[in-house]
């Protein structure tokens, strides 16, 4: 059963911009949840989402796609109901953030240009949970480094291993020119690579250290270097490019650190397979609290006050196909803003304030007539 406090059912009519929006490209990304169900079926977030309510839908979805805009728009308002998600402190508005997939120019081997590595998982880093995390070790810690007589402690951190504690492994995928670029795409959870040869790679996210995560836009607000209304991620590359003697000072305070595998392009037009596995859509997939929510989800955002992606207010119906170490609470997303500088430009200073209006299926939305 989902939790009623965090869902207030309204009509459709009283979404903002729910008819105006481009319902077809929600619909296509929704589909591509549809059939990675097939293969394993999403879980139930706390909430009480329940997952298998989903299965009309995503029925529906894999016969074939609506004709028009019209008939995208009538398979969300025949399968689903919409409710206004009200975050942890009852306030209406939560907040939406952007990230993207950074492209870069990369080595497979180091050189005197590129001398800043990306790494693949170490043997060594364990999964851990409830069910074998040793006595006194900090519950957040989903991984850590397993000891040759089996024994679980606290992986490395970021300073550790840009110091060199996985030094010598041949752990490297590749080889970037910049730190900072490295720091980001750590951020981003992926990147695709222009190698000097003319391809482009991709490496997403395959591990982490297990830290908590530690943003620069908060370690620089709290010292005083930028004004916190002013924190975007353009504004966090200049401060560091101007201050180069305090990168590690800034950049260590985070102390998780983040492992890549390689991963095929096989849609330039779609970005990385993320949490959700499925490949992320520009401008129409969600990052949530997995914990929280369920994936495959479709919230319409309500944020008036972005207008960085097409010079007007944002009012998408985005679907949950990705979560985020940053990403907590029941109305807080982050919103995927495509590949390439662009899409960083516009990630970099989405930090809007927005109403989240969950899709719920019919089964979990009762015979409310506000729903």
């Amino acid at each position: 059963m989902m939790t009623a406090p965090h869902f207030r059912p309204i009509a459709f009519e009283a979404v903002p911009g729910w008819a105006s929006d481009d319902h077809p490209a929600a619909y296509s990304t929704f589909r591509l949840s549809a059939f990675r169900a097939l293969q394993k079926p999403y879980r139930t977030g706390a909430l009480g989402v329940e997952a298998s309510a989903f299965e009309p839908a995503f029925s529906h979805a894999r016969e074939s796609p609506p004709e028009g805009g019209n008939g995208a728009r009538a398979f969300f308002e025949h399968h689903f109901r919409p409710f206004l998600v009200t975050p942890d402190n009852d306030a209406e508005a939560g907040f939406v953030t952007g990230f993207y997939e950074p492209e870069v120019d990369a080595s497979p081997v180091r050189t005197r240009r590129f001398a800043v590595p990306l790494l693949a998982r170490p043997a060594d880093l364990a999964d851990i949970d409830d069910a074998n995390r040793p006595a006194g070790l900090d519950p957040y810690l989903a991984f850590a480094r397993r000891g040759a007589s089996g024994d679980l402690a606290e992986y490395h951190d970021r300073a550790a291993i840009e110091r060199g504690a996985l030094a010598g492994r041949g752990l490297e995928i590749a080889w970037l020119e910049d730190r900072v670029d490295a720091f980001f795409i750590h951020v981003q959870g992926a990147a695709r690579l222009r190698m000097p040869d003319g391809s482009v790679r991709r490496v997403t996210y395959a591990a982490k250290s297990g830290q908590r995560f530690t943003g620069p836009g908060r370690v620089l607000a709290e010292r005083g270097e930028i004004p916190l209304a002013d924190v975007t991620m353009q504004s966090i590359r200049a401060w560091l490019k101007n201050n180069p003697a305090r990168v590690d000072e800034i950049l260590w305070r985070n102390r998780s650190y983040i492992f890549f595998r390689e991963a095929p392009v096989d849609d330039p037009a779609l970005g990385p397979v993320a949490a959700a596995k499925v490949p992320l859509t520009p401008g129409r997939s969600l990052a949530v609290d997995r914990l929280l929510h369920t994936f495959a989800t479709p919230f319409f955002i309500d944020a008036p006050t972005l207008t960085a992606f097409d010079g007007r207010p944002f009012r998408r119906l985005m679907i949950a196909q990705d979560t985020g170490s940053a990403i907590i609470g029941p109305a807080r997303g982050d919103l995927f803003c495509g590949s390439g500088e662009a899409a960083g430009g516009i990630a970099g200073v989405v930090r809007h304030a927005a109403r989240f209006f969950a899709l719920l299926p019919k089964p979990l939305a009762g015979a409310n007539p506000a729903a």
